[in-house]
């Protein structure tokens, strides 16, 4: 009779997920999307299902990588907070297995990632000889962020010395520990509704930041934009946006929900990670009506440019395969540790 699953907990998978090794790795998976080589990648749009009674919805994403012997998928929920609510606003589990069996009941090895407030993995069991549970928390901030930031080497001036960041939560903490490793920000502007949230947020960093009590404080003169929020209206204005800066925009991934107004989309050379994904889940995008300009991997494969002198908006939605090679690196890592004596 099979034990109970390995866990690989919050702490390892952060001991063992570092950016050098993964930016690489996302950047080759973005590239491989934009091809639509299906022996490469294949990864259909996200599907959803309304959760009304709880104000929120479940998305799955499933991605298979046939040359890299990849198989994934990804369940994940969002929901709508009331101000204040404790609950979480995202819940997500990625299923890593063997393409060769595809049940994740039989297979020789599978990975099931699991996202949860409460880490209540005493309560899961599963009859599989070699299963492994790893926390998924720092993968999703982590994957998000990266590609963030894929999206600033890409398409940002060169120049940029200012950065401002929307939001306060674990994204943004994500998105801060990577744009200030990878670039040299001369200023890093933050952002909350609440001044609790800009006081914790700055505890919670190594470095210094300026606390904004508006949005237009935060963001006017800053070279690079990222909206990390929960809102689903407007919250960064084009008019408060200098020309040629960036925008990260990753919150707002319903489409009828929005951070960024139609002053600032409209002017804005638009990116996506999916163009597909951008036309059907993207409020930025649809409500709009702008159209899209490139891939980031259009951009990395060289068949779309990088507009750097102009001003740009890369709307973040999350794709399937981001988990899949996150999961993938956590796990050839972990079973070389584990091999070990």
């Amino acid at each position: 009779m099979a034990g109970p699953p390995v866990i690989i907990w919050e702490h390892e998978v952060e001991r063992l997920l570092r950016y050098k090794e993964l930016i690489p790795r996302l950047e080759e998976a973005l590239g491989k999307f934009s091809r639509r080589d299906s022996a490469e990648l294949i990864q259909p749009a996200r599907t959803t299902v309304a959760l009304q009674k709880h104000s929120g919805f479940m998305g799955l994403m499933p991605t298979y990588m046939e040359n890299d012997g990849v198989l994934c998928a990804k369940i994940v929920c969002f929901y709508k907070r009331r101000d204040g609510s404790t609950l979480p606003s995202t819940q997500a589990t990625v299923v890593l297995l063997d393409p060769e069996c595809g049940n994740v009941m039989a297979v020789r090895k599978t990975v099931l990632i699991f996202k949860s407030s409460l880490n209540s993995f005493r309560e899961v069991m599963f009859p599989v000889s070699n299963l492994q549970v790893m926390d998924g928390e720092v993968i999703t901030g982590m994957r998000t962020a990266a590609v963030s930031a894929i999206s600033a080497k890409l398409l940002m001036r060169s120049e940029a010395e200012v950065l401002a960041i929307l939001g306060t939560g674990r994204q943004a903490l994500s998105h801060y520990n990577i744009f200030t490793d990878m670039f040299s920000f001369k200023e890093v502007r933050v952002w909350s509704r609440s001044r609790e949230g800009v006081e914790r947020f700055g505890r919670s960093v190594s470095g210094p930041v300026t606390a904004c009590v508006s949005v237009e404080e935060a963001v006017r003169g800053a070279d690079v934009i990222v909206t990390v929020t929960t809102s689903t209206e407007p919250v960064l204005f084009g008019q408060w946006v200098k020309p040629g800066a960036h925008v990260a925009a990753v919150g707002a991934c319903r489409p009828d929900w929005r951070e960024l107004d139609d002053v600032l989309m409209k002017e804005a050379v638009v990116y996506v990670d999916s163009r597909e994904g951008a036309m059907t889940e993207s409020g930025d995008v649809i409500l709009s009506g702008v159209q899209v300009f490139a891939e980031l991997g259009d951009v990395i494969n060289g068949t779309k440019p990088a507009h750097r002198e102009k001003t740009t908006v890369f709307k973040s939605l999350g794709m399937g395969v981001q988990d899949a090679v996150s999961a993938n690196l956590v796990f050839d890592k972990w079973k070389t540790k584990a091999s070990q004596p």
